[in-house]
């Protein structure tokens, strides 16, 4: 008979504990015997000696927790992936790690990752200057294209440019802002619709096709989209899976487009959302994270609870 799995402290890193993800992820972990503490990251201070380091939490050190589940936002990528490196180094299991979650954030330095293993993707363009405008357009196979925000989530700060005039307006504009761009090939044949692979550890458990409202091209269901389950082929699972080993992550949300070539990736989230994809599937995801980690973490404080 299978031994019955042994409580352990898990903390949530959440600047919101009414978010849909982090209430899902309370409510499954409590309700398989974990003990769950939503710790607001931003509020958490290291202090760095050089016989080690500890973070506190409410004026309490945090040393006792057994596993980290990050919801690092995508604006404070920086403080939250640090406060994940200290606490992988005082032997928390974090079920995605800093280095990870940084190279999840960095679209460019995404691609180039998956680019190097040979991941589909759309043709991609990345210049500085003003001045290479048009050979960047022209490199990507001309308009439309789709302009980027390097720093964008959830489908803001992502433009379709339908002409070489509005492209070039564009980046003129966000290049004198000092804001870091890439540009894309437009996949006209994805007809305004894109795979979401939720993956954990080593399989893809939960997809869903998303489709952009009339009007719009981008699927997000952030941006009005709606979305239902979807049963992926071969190929998109395979490539779903190899992109999130590439990057680092056990969890992610893998973004495919279906085009005339194959699945190619838009981009590897470290913090994919739970509310559309069990809406979506009606599968329950927020407890397929906690069997990961019940499999994967192992108790350190089994009998000391954090109260913060």
């Amino acid at each position: 008979m299978k031994s019955k799995q042994k409580s352990m402290n898990i903390a949530i890193l959440s600047l919101n504990d009414e978010l849909y993800s982090t209430r899902r992820l309370v409510e499954e972990g409590e309700k398989r015997g974990h003990r769950i503490t939503v710790v607001d990251y931003l509020s958490c201070y290291v202090n760095i000696v050089s016989s080690g380091a500890s973070i506190y939490y409410k004026g309490e050190k945090l040393n006792n927790f057994d596993a980290i589940i990050p919801r690092i936002s995508a604006k404070r990528t920086f403080y939250g992936s640090a406060i994940v490196r200290q606490m992988e180094t005082q032997g928390m299991y974090c079920v995605n790690s800093a280095l990870s979650i940084t190279r999840a954030r960095d679209k460019l330095r995404s691609l180039q990752l998956l680019c190097r293993k040979g991941i589909g993707m759309p043709v991609t363009g990345f210049a500085h200057n003003s001045k290479d405008i048009s050979p960047l357009i022209k490199m990507v196979g001309g308009p439309p294209v789709v302009i980027k925000l390097l720093e964008g989530t959830q489908g803001v700060g992502v433009v379709l440019a339908e002409s070489y005039t509005a492209a070039s307006s564009v980046m003129q504009t966000l290049m004198g802002l000092n804001a870091n761009i890439i540009v894309q090939e437009f996949i006209s044949e994805a007809n305004g619709e894109d795979l979401r692979c939720f993956v954990i550890g080593n399989k893809v458990v939960a997809s869903m096709m998303r489709k952009a409202q009339s009007g719009e091209f981008r699927a997000n269901v952030h941006q009005g989209g709606s979305a239902h389950s979807i049963t992926l082929d071969p190929i998109e699972k395979e490539t779903a899976l190899k992109a999130t080993k590439i990057i680092g992550l056990n969890l992610a949300g893998v973004d495919i487009l279906r085009s005339k070539r194959g699945p190619l990736v838009m981009e590897v989230n470290a913090s994919p959302g739970l509310e559309g994809i069990e809406t979506a599937t009606g599968k329950n995801v927020a407890g397929m994270i906690f069997a990961h980690i019940e499999k994967n973490a192992k108790p350190l404080h089994p009998d000391k609870p954090y109260h913060g």
